[in-house]
């Protein structure tokens, strides 16, 4: 294979490739704002030109600090940046060309939404005529074209945040920046807003960089997730290869919702494995990244990937559990049930399937070994 082509393990954890010029590099930057503790750890990423890339984590992870460097608003300790092959580490947040989102809408209150559009636009001298067309465009873009007379405190959030989106994107820049955007509006309208950004990313080709601790807003919208963890980059991967095929305990746990079973790997052969749990019970499953027979690992099952199963139904791994609560939920059911010695267990079944059950009831729960990921503890 040409060494332009291959991809190193590390290539593939840190969401750098070999071969391909990312927009955004970050090349083994730290930051430290003590001079003692590392906020970020060594962060080696690349952001590919027109995607969207989420930074996902719990606070204090360092996916705003890696945002805020990018921004040009913090500046690594060590290491570099680059925007299309320039270094732009110590370049002033004004002269990057970079369009920023923040949850606080930052709209100054006094000046109209117009004034407001066309503010970025005459601080780069465009002529006036320039300046009215691309807010026309702007407000048509984000489909509040009879606001733009308005003051931002006679919008509602959405629309505030709205005319934000339109004011980061309105000079065209190559990258926009978004921390927590939707962090201050309600359940419904975030979800509707989700689907807003992610309509105009796709009309519009721009590259984005989002920030969110949202799991579901991350899933839903990105190209690419990147989950941090104490300064460091735990998995870059698509939203479905970060859900169904985690590469640490960590994101197993943090992503979604997981049933957790401790045991010790038995082998390793061919892409498939076998786990001794410490109730005895052998479970035929997927090995995660670098675990090797004798380690101690977290099988981690999603719930709606273990089934009740019926007459002579078979999957390559099963148990006996007792049902200790049932929850309904509209489109499926939620059962909590009890593996024995302490073992608790999650499972979502399509309403149809769970009809009949009881409390107390004793079930066969069955699931197949691509759907238990092994995953190491050390």
């Amino acid at each position: 294979m040409p060494a332009a082509l291959r991809q190193t393990e590390t290539d593939v954890q840190h969401g750098t490739n070999q071969g391909i010029d990312p927009l955004v590099r970050f090349v083994n930057v730290d930051k430290t704002y003590d001079g003692v503790t590392l906020v970020i750890r060594n962060l080696n990423l690349g952001v590919e030109r027109g995607e969207f890339l989420t930074l996902l984590g719990p606070s204090g992870s360092g996916k705003t600090t890696a945002l805020m460097m990018l921004a040009g608003f913090e500046v690594p300790t060590r290491g570099t940046i680059s925007i299309a092959g320039q270094d732009i580490t110590r370049v002033p947040p004004y002269k990057r060309g970079i369009g920023v989102v923040f949850q606080n809408y930052a709209l100054f209150p006094h000046m109209t939404v117009e004034e407001n559009l066309a503010f970025p636009l005459s601080v780069r001298g465009l002529s006036r005529a320039e300046r009215t067309e691309r807010v026309a465009k702007a407000l048509d873009m984000v489909r509040l074209a009879d606001l733009g007379r308005r003051m931002p405190q006679q919008l509602s959030g959405g629309q505030q945040q709205r005319i934000a989106l339109a004011r980061a994107l309105i000079f065209e820049p190559k990258l926009v920046l978004m921390d927590e955007p939707l962090g201050a509006l309600d359940k419904q309208l975030r979800e509707h807003m989700q689907y807003e950004i992610k309509s105009l990313h796709e009309r519009l080709k721009v590259t984005v960089v989002y920030v969110t601790h949202d799991q579901s807003e991350a899933l839903t919208m990105s190209d690419r997730v990147a989950v941090f963890n104490e300064g460091r980059i735990q998995q870059v991967a698509s939203p479905r290869e970060i859900y169904e095929k985690p590469a640490s305990a960590f994101v197993a746990q943090f992503i979604g919702e997981n049933n957790k079973i401790n045991g010790t790997l038995e082998s390793v052969q061919d892409g498939h494995a076998v786990a001794l749990t410490e109730n005895g019970l052998r479970i035929k499953c997927d090995p995660g990244p670098g675990v090797k027979p004798g380690d101690r690992v977290l099988i981690s099952i999603r719930p709606e990937a273990l089934a009740l199963l019926e007459g002579d139904e078979r999957r390559d791994n099963h148990l006996q559990a007792v049902i200790t609560a049932i929850i309904y939920h509209g489109d499926h059911v939620r059962l909590q049930l009890d593996a024995g010695n302490g073992q608790d267990l999650v499972v979502k079944a399509p309403v149809k399937r769970a009809e009949g059950t009881i409390m107390g009831m004793k079930v066969t729960l069955g699931w197949d070994a691509a759907d238990a990921r092994a995953l190491s503890v050390s």
